[in-house]
């Protein structure tokens, strides 16, 4: 990775240290946190290219610049791939992120108070599903739903009934903390029946799509975002996929509603990954994903970590620390996240349903297996991190453990190294 940047380390010697040190700290950490991945070094050049060069507001063959030839080659190609691995009507491959994703669709297809159905922050939702400090609770009227208490789950027939009594405009669907698998065409069906739009944000799970290890909402949703560089191992982006009956008005919030020139070499970069995502391999992959983190799981279960939900379907996982004996707190994730960082096992703080924290002082740890398994870890690695997470939980108050495992995490990457 670092002969890939040579330029830098010429010409400024500054950035080029902070860039090598980071390349460090991936190598010798365990990285888990669900939402990140390690995108191919096919997806790094293209990201890198010479696309970021140039301007080209608009759509291909509808530009406000001239010279767009070959930047419109590469956007089409990457609106086919994307329309052809998630089998969508139209794809907009242009929202730089998946915040402003949701924004154009919002944007796109409702007016400002608007009523949209989203699940619960702390339950496993997003920002853009209508936190109060966000746009999306700004400017839209939200009402929510959440899992069982008991079960910690969705329970659709739940659903149904706030729906029903809410009669939103927009239901949104796929989550950023929700380990279990979501059924898409309940969503669809329950939106059909209370005159709403069906909308997914599956940037979490859209290589898990890809790869056939979890239910598609296509075709049959009426609008599905999703992030490029979580499970999708792309470059950090985002795209839209619809039904052509909404693609104008997709497009048109899109740019020049809310974004101006495209990053085109993060487009190129896109269909790079689209491409990846359509290989054989590419299913192998995610399925190992998967197998990765019910291992994971069944490991820190065995040792006494309580699980939301008792487990996970996906690539995520969620840990409650209030029910863990060993900690048995509320507000501690930060303190757990902060002693498995310095054992070199990185995760983030989460909230976790029914939290009686806060979002700053989170009672839950959120992690996952994208990355160890892009790196070419399987089952048996996947037992020995569950032990040392384990461990350093139930003892968090031991820097000597915190030390010891920190050494056996940096040779256990030592024999895993991606770039």
């Amino acid at each position: 990775m670092i002969d890939m940047i040579e330029n830098i380390q010429k010409e400024d010697p500054e950035v080029f240290t902070i860039i090598e040190k980071e390349m460090e700290r991936q190598r010798n950490q365990l990285n888990l946190i669900p939402s990140e991945n390690y995108c191919s070094r096919a997806v790094l050049e293209a990201s890198g290219s010479i696309m970021t060069n140039k301007y080209a507001e608009g759509y291909p063959k509808k530009r406000y610049y001239q010279g767009n030839r070959f930047i419109d080659d590469v956007e089409t190609l990457a609106i086919e791939r994307a329309k052809k691995l998630f089998n969508a009507e139209h794809a907009n491959v242009q929202p730089n992120s998946g915040s402003p994703a949701n924004m154009a669709v919002y944007f796109a297809l409702l007016e400002p108070g608007d009523k949209i159905l989203g699940m619960n922050l702390s339950h496993g939702g997003h920002l853009t599903h209508g936190s109060p400090v966000n746009f999306s609770g700004k400017f839209y009227n939200f009402a929510e739903y959440g899992v069982d208490r008991e079960t910690e789950r969705l329970d659709m027939d739940v659903v149904r009934k706030i729906a029903e009594k809410e009669k939103p405009k927009l239901i949104v669907s796929g989550y950023t903390a929700y380990p279990r698998l979501i059924d898409f065409k309940e969503f669809h069906s329950i939106a059909e029946d209370v005159g709403a739009i069906s909308m997914a944000d599956i940037a979490h799970i859209a290589g898990l799509i890809a790869g056939k290890v979890h239910p598609s909402p296509l075709p049959f949703t009426d609008v599905v975002t999703t992030t490029t560089h979580k499970t999708l191992r792309g470059p950090r982006s985002a795209i839209i996929l619809c039904k052509e009956k909404f693609a104008k008005k997709i497009d048109m919030a899109v740019f020049p509603g809310i974004q101006g020139g495209p990053h085109e070499h993060t487009i190129a970069a896109k269909a790079v990954a689209f491409a990846e995502a359509m290989k054989p391999e590419f299913k192998d992959y995610t399925q190992q994903i998967v197998k990765n983190a019910k291992t994971l799981a069944e490991t820190l279960m065995e040792n006494g970590i309580k699980l939301v939900s008792n487990g996970t379907d996906n690539h995520l996982i969620l840990m409650d620390l209030i029910n863990t004996k060993s900690v048995g707190k509320d507000g501690m994730g930060k303190h757990g996240a902060e002693a498995l960082e310095e054992a070199g096992i990185i995760t983030n703080a989460n909230t976790i349903p029914f939290d009686p924290s806060t979002p700053f002082r989170p009672s839950g740890i959120r992690l996952g297996t994208p990355i160890l398994t892009t790196c070419g870890m399987k089952k048996s690695e996947m037992k020995v991190i569950g032990e040392w997470i384990s461990k350093i939980l139930n003892n968090l108050d031991n820097q000597k453990i915190r030390q010891k495992i920190k050494e056996e995490v940096r040779e256990l990457c030592s024999r895993f190294v991606f770039y």
